[in-house]
């Protein structure tokens, strides 16, 4: 059976008695006298985290939590509920908005090159893309499409998005070939949700926009010169910006999918294959949780951006939500007093976090195979987990954090 068939047998996915399965812990040790207490605490809350989503109805889940001294990868449910393969390590999965952060950084690296500077206007590196129907990109800088505050329409929410990608429309358009220029249309189409710089909106249109920043800049595509900058220079071996290939590399768990149907649906859908430059430079990626680790902890500890591109980064916006948000990163405050730096990511059958204490030495990132967790505490339990030892979130999350669809 090919590596396509094998996923796509033509059906509906009936979850029923296997989401009931039991957790299971793969460590790089046994919890012992030799395992700290803290480390020990954060392993136990983490998997009881990661049973929580697997009832609240999620397939399957896997979380690796990196320290600067081991590593520890706990899995519930399944990566296949047909098969019953579990999740592993080796896991290569579609990581969504966690895209963004790559994508700022590379265009912190060019700022920190003298190549640009993020109150340079839209409408400088991109002239008359952001112009009509209340648009002026003389008005907007690169810095605002970073952090939200550019008013820019988010295309996801929009009418036309949600015939073409949501619901039947997915298996309709799911190998269609999308480029920036379309999907940026789709968000100038609608009016502008504020003035720029005069609130916070999370706009997947915005960071389209910043991947053709980093393209008129270099003369070469964003995923190339993230390839170039941050991939190789770290070693993500197992990550990519597959552009219009619809497969996952190497092993992967099945993405099932509610296809964000406008109205709920009971029925789970298979949407494992699919062209990404639907999502392009705000929602691309494929890693692993390793890679992303590795990835967050280098960006923390000063090793892919200069101190100066660095604490840019990290200065936040108010959100009116339970996060702030820099440039292409969150902040999470948890409840036992430590802020996490990361991002979320939801894609069509798949569900991501990840993020990193800022001294980087403690790091985590776990994936969700599938796409309709409506719950926001069980999300949020695995980063209380990690990092605090606990499943107890201070206060409920009125939503989850921001997404890509």
């Amino acid at each position: 059976m090919s590596k396509y068939t094998s996923r796509m047998r033509g059906r509906l996915v009936a979850l029923t008695a296997a989401l009931a399965v039991a957790g299971g812990v793969l460590a790089a040790g046994p919890a012992s006298a030799a395992t700290p207490a803290g480390e020990t605490a954060s392993r136990t809350a983490t998997q009881q985290a990661l049973d929580g989503l697997v009832a609240a109805g999620m397939p399957g889940v896997g979380a690796e939590i990196r320290t600067s001294a081991s590593s520890w990868f706990g899995k519930s449910g399944y990566a296949d509920t047909y098969t019953k393969q579990r999740r592993t390590t080796a896991d290569h999965f579609r990581a969504g908005s966690i895209t963004k952060t790559f994508v700022a950084t590379t265009l912190l690296q060019l700022e920190s090159e003298g190549r640009l500077r993020l109150d340079d206007s839209v409408e400088r590196w991109l002239p008359g893309v952001v112009q009509g129907n209340g648009y002026d990109g003389n008005k907007i800088t690169v810095r605002q499409l970073l952090n939200h505050t550019s008013g820019i329409h988010d295309m996801v929410s929009t009418e036309e998005w949600d015939t073409a990608m949501n619901g039947s429309g997915f298996y309709r358009h799911r190998y269609d070939v999308m480029t920036p220029q379309d999907i940026v249309a789709i968000g100038l189409g609608q009016k502008p949700d504020f003035e720029p710089g005069k609130g916070w909106s999370y706009s997947n249109t915005g960071f389209v926009l910043a991947g053709m920043v980093i393209e008129k800049v270099t003369g070469n595509s964003y995923a190339s010169e993230i390839d170039r900058r941050i991939v190789k220079p770290l070693g993500l071996t197992e990550t990519r910006f597959p552009g219009t290939d619809p497969a996952l590399p190497g092993t992967h768990p099945v993405g099932y999918s509610k296809l964000f149907f406008s109205t709920p649906v009971k029925e789970i859908y298979d949407a494992t294959y699919y062209r990404p430059s639907w999502s392009g430079a705000t929602g691309e990626i494929v890693s692993t949780s390793g890679d992303l680790n590795r990835f967050y902890a280098a960006l923390m500890q000063g090793r892919v951006l200069p101190a100066a591109q660095l604490n840019e980064m990290l200065t936040t916006v108010p959100t009116g939500q339970h996060f702030g948000y820099g440039l292409g990163i969150m902040s999470r405050a948890l409840s036992c007093g430590t802020t996490v730096w990361g991002h979320d990511g939801v894609v069509w059958g798949s569900l991501s976090g990840a993020a990193t204490t800022r001294d980087g030495n403690t790091a985590l990132a776990f994936n969700i195979n599938g796409d309709w967790l409506q719950q926001s505490a069980p999300f949020e339990n695995v980063f209380e987990g990690a990092f605090c030892g606990t499943t107890a979130p201070t206060a409920a999350r009125a939503s989850l954090g921001p997404v890509n669809r």
